[in-house]
């Protein structure tokens, strides 16, 4: 069965398994390996473990040796050119003003390749700075744009912990952050106090996010209204840690209560009490609603009837109408709320015959 060995190319960088062969290794040996950019110095991270043929992948790289003096010689030998690589490239892109800012340059163990790594707001055309930096180093150059959390955990630093960044010491990949977080846990929305030297909200907001979130859940929410063996009000504050609760009294006044003392929840301040009715007075109730419902329904079908007899009783004019009353309009009819339906006098003409006033005169 194969021994692997999980090797990291940088501080805080990501990890590789290796097939470590018979090699006897232990964690911070220096060993060189094969990669598909060359070969390249690696430190151990844990010692070499057995495990079966099925959970090890059957394409696994072997480390070639380990690491001897001149090997880290030739190291210190490429700092002191990354050194001058980074001096010369960074003045030449001050020179033609170009929108970049140099991060990092590495160089591969052998020296066949520099890697310069940097960091723009948009698209940078550097083909002319490439053709700069080969001139002057004879060897090939590979441009690299990175993030602004890359640059952090290249460059390093301290935090406003007053410790060194996670990014550079210890923290491996980076997890999505969001403002989210930080509401949750009660933090002042201020950028410069949740944000990183990268200018990003803080990876430390993660690392609590969840315990805030099930201790959130044990604690009644803001605006709610709860009661104690004492007091009465709605929830103001909220101290998730020692999970203390402030409450708003009806008359403004502030109480802090632990969670503890909260016997329930209790209802609005203006909703009057239930009232309780016995069985009788739940019947007389109920017959007195259908009494008054019965009364509605008959002032509603009262007038209706009063207007269909008006209508019944109206006296239906006899003979031909005089030419004079055909040839004029008929005039409005005013309506009076107060005055019972009935035929009227038209203004002009001869009355028809069959109305008061019409007809023959004896």
């Amino acid at each position: 069965m194969p021994r692997i060995v999980t090797l990291q190319f940088s501080t805080a960088g990501k990890l590789y398994d290796f097939n470590a062969g018979d090699l006897e290794l232990a964690p911070r040996d220096r060993v060189l390996v094969e990669t598909e950019r060359g070969v390249a110095i690696a430190t151990v991270v844990t010692a070499p473990v057995v495990r079966s043929d099925e959970e090890t992948p059957g394409d696994l790289t072997p480390v070639m040796r380990i690491a001897t003096q001149e090997d880290l010689e030739s190291l210190k030998r490429n700092a002191r050119k990354e050194k001058d690589a980074y001096d010369f490239c960074n003045k030449r892109i001050m020179e033609r003003g170009m929108q970049m800012k140099l991060v990092r340059v590495e160089y591969l163990f052998d020296g066949s390749k520099a890697v310069f790594y940097f960091t723009a707001d948009g698209r940078v055309d550097f083909r002319v700075l490439v053709k700069d930096l080969a001139h002057t180093f004879h060897t090939r150059i590979e441009m690299r744009q990175i993030g602004v959390r890359d640059e952090s955990k290249m460059v390093g630093g301290i935090g406003i912990c007053g410790r060194e960044l996670c990014c550079c010491s210890w923290l491996r990949d980076f997890q999505p952050v969001s403002v989210k977080m930080a509401k949750e846990q009660n933090l002042a929305l201020n950028p410069s106090k949740i944000s990183g030297q990268c200018g990003r909200l803080l990876c430390c907001l993660d690392y609590e996010y969840d315990t805030y979130c099930s201790l959130r859940k044990t604690l009644p929410k803001c605006g709610k209204r709860v009661c104690t063996d004492s007091v009465t009000g709605v929830v103001d504050k909220l101290n998730i840690l020692t999970g203390n609760i402030t409450l708003k009294l009806d008359d403004g006044k502030l109480v802090v209560v632990k969670k503890v003392d909260i016997t329930g929840e209790a209802p609005p301040a203006d909703t009057p009490p239930p009232r309780i009715e016995s069985p009788v007075s739940a019947g007389r109730s109920s017959q007195r609603s259908r009494e008054r419902q019965g009364d509605r329904l008959l002032a509603e079908v009262v007038p209706l009837v009063e207007l269909v007899k008006a209508d019944t009783t109206k006296p239906v004019a006899t003979g031909e109408a005089s030419p004079q009353r055909d040839s004029q309009p008929k005039p409005a009819r005013k309506k009076h709320r107060t005055r019972k339906p009935g035929p009227r006098k038209p203004s002009g003409g001869t009355p028809p015959a069959g109305e008061p006033g019409g007809g023959a005169k004896e």
